[in-house]
């Protein structure tokens, strides 16, 4: 029986070339992204835990109007304060008895609780390095009985802060390695299905520029939209997470403007750099060395 062999000529399509690598570099990319992603997002975490760290500056009691305002007018100059409250003896009772259900006042007679500021530090300065110096000048008021903070609590955050940022600075620096190599072989598998036809550009006298042109045109393209499919599954786990809790702050752009650059300028500079090495090792090859490779 004859065999019947179609004579029209095989073309790579869209979907088992083009469409395939574009995803290859998508997924890449979406966890590149999401590395990002986590990294922001426990740099936030503990940002938001240091600056909710209270330092307490409890008043005498023979502290003066005059006085409580020197203090307000101090911490409002100062550039390691984030914010500050006030709390009356009349409100740190009320307090008192809202938290605890008793009432010191009926068993003594008078009300043992201070006045005091409540100061929160900007994430950078609660620390203990920082808190060094930080504790003596609010201590310069002779009216400030005490200065109370958790200095465990704070030492033990900023070691956990440390430990975990490390981790995920190693973790990311892995997996961005072996994204770039995903990609690059990618690429590079799919400018090896093209090697004939760089070939064959090159005898009939075409430039290096003119091969090259159109090859680094489409590998560009599909990076930026895998850059784009990849920030696309991002924006749907923000909105997945948001769901869960709605304070969380992943649709703000201070949030997502740095990932979104970072999986756009990964995914435009691998994709180029990975394309021009791939086409230039095949313009310089000879052609006889297209077949054993």
């Amino acid at each position: 029986m004859s065999k019947k062999f179609s004579t029209k000529p095989r073309k790579d399509s869209f979907f088992n070339l083009y469409f395939t690598s574009t995803v290859s570099i998508a997924l890449a990319l979406f966890m590149v992204g999401l590395v990002a992603f986590l990294l922001l997002w426990a740099s936030n975490a503990a940002r938001y835990t240091k600056e909710n760290v209270v330092i307490a500056l409890v008043l005498r009691d023979s502290t003066q109007n005059s006085d409580i305002q020197r203090v307000e007018n101090y911490l409002k100059s100062v550039d390691f304060v984030k914010k500050y409250q006030y709390i009356s003896k009349e409100n740190a009772l009320n307090e008192h008895i809202k938290d605890l259900g008793e009432d010191p006042t009926e068993f003594l007679g008078y009300n043992p609780l201070k006045a005091s500021f409540e100061v929160n530090l900007k994430s950078d300065f609660a620390n203990e390095s920082s808190l060094k110096w930080i504790e003596p000048k609010l201590r310069t008021y002779n009216f400030i009985e005490d200065v109370v903070y958790q200095k465990d609590m704070i030492s033990a955050l900023n070691v956990n802060v440390n430990k975990i940022s490390a981790v995920l600075l190693l973790v990311s620096t892995f997996l961005l390695l072996i994204t770039i190599i995903l990609i690059n072989n990618t690429i590079r598998i799919s400018i090896y299905s093209k090697r004939f036809i760089i070939n064959t550009m090159k005898l009939v006298g075409a430039k290096a520029w003119f091969i090259r042109k159109p090859f680094l045109n489409r590998f560009i393209f599909n990076g930026l939209i895998a850059s784009f499919l990849a920030t696309t599954g991002l924006f749907g786990i923000g909105y997945y997470l948001k769901s869960l809790d709605a304070s969380l702050p992943l649709y703000d752009w201070h949030f997502f403007a740095p990932i979104i650059a970072l999986v756009f300028v990964i995914g435009f500079l691998i994709s180029f750099f990975a394309a021009l090495f791939g086409i230039n090792r095949y313009i310089r090859m000879k052609s006889d060395d297209l077949y054993f490779i």
